[in-house]
């Protein structure tokens, strides 16, 4: 005889799962008892609420391409990991989500932690299961993770009422499950051939074609065939946000970020400036496209290859659309296309460095700014030069997006610069950085937040201390609530309106968590602490840095700027 939490914990063993993000609660008992005893092949990591667990969770798998496992108990529990876990759903992020439920005899009685678990979930899952038998419990697992890692990835719930995790059953038969961890993606389906050979005659016929990756390069693990693909046709590469660094930024087909926040001009014009665009892994959304200009609607052809079949081709119809893995489908069409004559290769790599060269020198000098209140562009130029682009970076919404996007040049070795911006939320990338750590242990994380978003995740500061991960906490303060501020002050005429809340002292909150930390008044004191910091061993350190509202240091988003030079005055559609 076995209990439900016993068969849980062994199936996700089987299934490689060796960490789980979670906090408890009374309808977890028996799921925290098994764990203490399985603490030697799983690893429990205690958040500091339900919602940071998702985002660790989601951090992982970002960047280990493992399957992320969260959990919560029942009640506000599940509510605040709903909320973590909107933001892998938005951005096609695999994840596991266990939940304990209220006793199945309590059902309709009120009891103090209900809530309907299936209904909530169904916002932010693509999967979710309520468990009525124990022994029912490892064939669920193998569903739960099936469904997350397969065709467009994101979140799976498994709902466990706590008297299901309570009750023994005997053994079931064996479930085979595959050895090593749970991998994303779980299959590699091929793009039909029909349509490769199609989309190949395309990309040969294509003076001027352009790729555009997202984050589906990531988890497909296909960066290599994505630069294969590239040098094979003398192909530029742009990336959304979520596909920073799917090729090598110094790479000479290397365009950088496009799109409405944080690309770069000459990225952005040679996109638009395509006559072929290969959108791979990207929703190729409003902001992705800078309101579908970039590249136009209609004007280029377009071929759209992504793992859903409801996403490729949806916001450019005319597209057209290869549903398949995005590894096998992209050394598929280098298999399927000639090759560029080595003058046009040379030609295309000479007019980009020509281009890059002429934005970096058309770059305005840093902003003036009041003694002791520094520029965020030269921040992360500081901060790229002490820790190196191999460093692990996650950031929040808000001032460190558009200027890491813009100014941080990653490597091309999967997802190493983590910008949530499925949701954008806010209070992100404390957490996010927890789980990064975790998922690469040793390796220094670089975490960029700012004061609000810190305000909504700083007890995670206790997390980093206490399992001892070597994160640098950067806090970009410019005492406001900048972005919403920005908005209002171009499209409501100056009305400012609940975006100045009270000033918070990061390095006071530090020492309260157990996080010593320095403000940084210059650049030259900033770019040491910076040095010491990516010198430093375990444990965590801080970095406050103020900066100026983005009125007085506008950010690379082109829409404010074209508002700011009076060339539009109509708000962007998201």
């Amino acid at each position: 005889m076995t209990a439900g939490a016993r068969l849980l914990v062994e199936a996700l063993v089987r299934h490689g799962v060796d960490t789980v993000f979670g906090f408890p609660g009374d309808t977890s008992i028996a799921l925290y008892d098994v764990l203490r005893e399985r603490a030697d092949t799983i690893r429990h990591v205690l958040a500091r609420d339900e919602r940071h667990a998702g985002f660790m969770a989601d951090a992982y798998t970002r960047t280990t391409r493992r399957l992320g496992v969260c959990e919560a108990s029942s009640g506000a529990g599940a509510v605040y990991l709903a909320s973590g876990m909107a933001e892998a759903l938005a951005a096609s992020v695999p994840l596991l989500a266990v939940t304990t439920d209220n006793n199945r005899r309590s059902r309709g009685t009120s009891p103090i932690s209900e809530v309907d678990q299936d209904q909530l979930f169904a916002a932010c899952t693509k999967w979710r299961h309520t468990v009525e038998r124990p022994a029912d419990i490892p064939a669920l697992v193998a569903r739960a993770i099936a469904a997350a890692t397969e065709g467009r990835p994101g979140p799976a719930a498994l709902i466990i009422p706590e008297d299901v995790l309570e009750e023994t059953v005997p053994l079931p038969p064996p479930i085979h499950a595959p050895e090593g961890p749970a991998l994303v993606p779980g299959r590699r389906p091929a793009a039909p051939p029909e349509a490769v050979r199609a989309a190949a005659g395309r990309l040969a016929a294509a003076s001027r074609p352009v790729a555009v990756a997202g984050g589906g390069v990531h988890l497909s693990g296909a960066g290599e065939q994505l630069t294969q693909l590239a040098d094979h046709l003398a192909m530029p590469v742009a990336t959304t946000i979520h596909g920073k660094g799917a090729i090598d930024e110094a790479h000479p087909l290397a365009l950088g970020v496009v799109g409405g926040n944080g690309a770069r001009d000459d990225a952005n014009a040679e996109v638009a400036a395509a006559d072929l665009v290969l959108f791979v892994g990207t929703r190729a959304n409003a902001t992705d496209t800078l309101g579908f200009t970039v590249p136009p609607r209609g004007v280029p052809e377009v071929l759209h290859l992504d793992a859903a079949a409801e996403r490729a081709g949806r916001t450019y119809p005319e597209a057209l659309p290869l549903v398949g893995d995005a590894r096998t489908a992209l050394a598929a069409l280098r298999a399927a296309t000639p090759a560029a004559p080595e003058p046009q290769r040379a030609r295309r790599a000479a007019a980009l460095a020509a281009a890059r060269a002429a934005w970096a020198a058309a770059q305005d000098p840093p902003a003036a700014t009041p003694e002791g209140v520094l520029p965020p562009r030269e921040v992360v130029r500081a901060l790229r030069a002490a820790f190196g682009r191999d460093t692990w970076v996650v950031a929040d919404a808000g001032t460190p997006t558009p200027h890491l996007a813009c100014h941080w040049e990653a490597p091309g070795d999967g997802w190493r610069v983590v910008i949530p911006r499925g949701h954008g939320p806010m209070g992100y990338a404390v957490p996010a950085a927890v789980g990064v750590a975790v998922g690469h242990p040793g390796a220094r994380v670089l975490c960029l937040t700012t004061e609000n978003s810190l305000a909504m995740a700083v007890g995670e500061w206790e997390t980093a201390v206490r399992l001892a991960l070597p994160i640098t906490f950067v806090v970009l303060d410019n005492t406001s609530l900048a972005w919403i501020k920005m908005i209002q002050h171009l499209y409501v005429q100056r009305r400012y309106f609940a975006v100045d809340p009270g000033p918070i002292d990061p390095v006071q909150l530090g020492l309260g968590t157990g996080i010593s930390g320095t403000r940084a008044t210059t650049l030259d004191q900033l770019a040491a602490l910076a040095e010491r910091a990516a010198r430093r061993g375990d444990g965590p350190s801080l970095i406050h840095v103020r900066v100026p509202e983005h009125m007085a240091a506008p950010p690379p988003v082109p829409v404010w700027r074209a508002a700011l030079d009076g060339e539009s005055t109509g708000r962007p559609i998201h």
